[in-house]
C-alpha cells in the first residue's frame, strides 16, 4: 500500500544556496512521523513544499501514491491534506463555529453562485457545514466555544481551533507545524494526549514539525533530522535521540 504522504529526494535552491537537498520520508496511514533540527535546517521549507506554497526544484511530492509536485495547494487540500501553523491563523472577526464552516463547506454542492443568489441549496449548504463543525468540536470537547470569537481566545485554544478546523477537511494527511509553541506544559501535556486520540480515531497519517521533545518523544512513531538542508538521521525516535550527530547537530561540539 502506497504511503499517505511521501517525498523523493525533494530539492529546493535559492540562487546558488541549497536550503532544502535531496529530503526522502514517508508517512503511513495512522503514523506520526517528526520533523526535527536546529534553526534553520530546512524544516518549514520542506513542509511549505508539501503543501505547496513552496515549488520543489527537483524531486517528487506524492499524495496516495498520486505525484502531486506541481498541484496548486487547494488541489491538494481537495486530496486530503490540511495544516496547522505555527503562528495561529484563524480568521478574525468570526466565532469558533464559525472558523470551522469555513473549512466544512468545502464538501457542500453550493459553490459562488449558489452563496450569491441565496438559492435554497445555500441552506443546505450551511446547515451540512454547521453540522460537520459542530461533530468535530464534540469530538475535541469544544462546544463550549462555539459562540466565542476567536481574537479573544487565549493561545492553547487557539490551538485547537485551529486543529479542530483543519479536521473539517477531513484530512488523510495532517500537517502540524510546532503545534506546542506557546502552549504551557500542562497544556503541551494535554495537546498531545488529544494528537494520539486523533490518530488513533481517524487513522490520519500526520507530519509534525516540533521543537519540544516533550512532544515528539511520546508522539512519534519515526523521526527525521534535518541539518543544513539535509537529513542527518532518520529511525526510531529512541534511537534518533541517542545518535552523536544529532547531539552535535543541536548541542554544538566543545570549543
Amino acid at each position: 500500500m502506497a504511503a499517505r504522504l511521501e517525498l523523493r529526494d525533494v530539492g529546493v535552491r535559492f540562487g546558488t544556496f541549497d536550503a532544502v537537498d535531496g529530503v526522502s520520508l514517508k508517512v503511513h496511514a495512522g503514523e506520526v512521523v517528526g520533523l526535527i533540527g536546529p534553526n534553520g535546517a530546512g524544516k518549514t521549507v520542506t513542509f511549505n513544499v508539501v503543501t505547496g506554497l513552496q515549488p520543489a526544484t527537483r524531486g517528487a511530492v506524492l499524495l496516495d501514491g498520486v505525484d502531486v509536485t506541481r498541484a496548486p495547494a487547494h488541489a491538494r487540500t481537495g486530496m486530503g491534506l490540511a495544516r496547522t501553523f505555527q503562528v495561529v491563523q484563524l480568521f478574525a472577526g468570526m466565532t469558533v463555529l464559525e472558523n470551522l464552516m469555513v473549512a466544512a463547506h468545502r464538501f457542500t454542492s453550493a459553490g459562488v453562485v449558489t452563496d450569491a443568489l441565496r438559492l435554497p441549496g445555500r441552506r443546505r449548504a450551511l446547515a451540512a457545514a454547521r453540522e460537520r463543525a459542530s461533530a468535530v468540536l464534540a469530538f475535541l470537547g469544544l462546544q463550549h466555544l462555539s459562540d466565542v470569537e476567536v481574537s479573544s481566545l487565549p493561545v492553547g485554544q487557539a490551538r485547537l481551533v485551529e486543529l479542530a478546523r483543519a479536521l473539517c477537511l477531513k484530512p488523510k494527511v495532517l500537517l502540524l507545524d510546532e503545534p506546542a509553541s506557546g502552549l504551557d506544559p500542562a497544556e503541551t501535556a494535554d495537546f498531545v494526549a488529544l494528537l494520539a486520540e486523533v490518530r488513533a480515531t481517524l487513522g490520519c497519517a500526520m507530519l509534525l514539525v516540533e521543537h519540544d521533545m516533550g512532544v515528539v518523544m511520546p508522539l512519534c512513531d519515526h523521526l527525521v533530522v534535518m541539518n543544513f538542508g539535509r537529513v542527518l538521521a532518520s529511525g526510531r525516535p529512541a534511537d534518533v535521540r541517542d545518535d552523536p550527530e544529532v547531539k552535535t547537530a543541536y548541542l554544538g561540539t566543545p570549543a
